[in-house]
């Protein structure tokens, strides 16, 4: 008796298969990729800067400090995120132009016309021991409010929302309520036992 072979399996269609099941998947599938908190940094100091000292106002800048405890601080009043905000929306706008708040200063901005843009900038500062959650919080609360500004304004000169408006009508808006938050390096408040 003779031995018998066993069938063998032809897979090289299996394999194609499998490359244009692969091929098909990458190609449709979408990759999430993180877009980051969008700043604008300050420029590298150079030795001329160090000899210049910059005067700014200090009705020009809200003080946004959160400690190592996750408590928020205003210009020295502790408030709440839910209360942040408003204040940096009342701090932008200024609508009253109360002297304590920022100045505005008239720009003409194309599609819109002379604007009194606010000179106020957010300078925001944490504690090393503050949390990632209550960073992130923080960030968004002044990203609402710099949006709903700019939603304001797109509707009035506009009758849009800024986010539907075309990218001149965008830069319009956007120059004429400006993303003005300056982050210091993070402070270590909680070894001091300051705030």
């Amino acid at each position: 008796m003779s031995k018998r072979k066993t069938p063998g399996l032809n897979t090289g269609a299996m394999s194609d298969i499998s490359f244009l099941l692969l091929t098909f998947f990458l190609l449709t599938s979408s990759i999430n990729t993180e877009q980051g908190i969008p700043r604008k940094l300050p420029p590298p100091k150079t030795e001329d800067a160090q000899d210049k000292k910059v005067d700014i106002n200090k009705r020009n800048v809200l003080n946004v400090l959160v400690n190592f405890r996750d408590e928020i601080s205003v210009n020295g009043d502790v408030i709440m995120i839910t209360d942040l905000k408003a204040k940096a929306k009342e701090f932008f706008a200024n609508p009253s132009n109360d002297p304590s708040l920022p100045e505005k200063q008239n720009k003409p901005i194309d599609g819109i016309g002379d604007f009194p843009v606010s000179k106020g900038v957010v300078s925001l500062t944490n504690d090393q021991g503050t949390s990632y959650n209550m960073y992130v919080q923080v960030q968004n609360e002044l990203q609402r409010a710099v949006n709903e500004l700019r939603d304001e304004t797109a509707l009035q000169y506009f009758g849009k929302k800024f986010s539907v408006l075309d990218s001149a009508a965008q830069r319009a808006v956007s120059t004429a309520i400006p993303m003005s938050i300056s982050e210091a390096p993070p402070i270590d408040y909680g070894s001091n036992g300051s705030n």
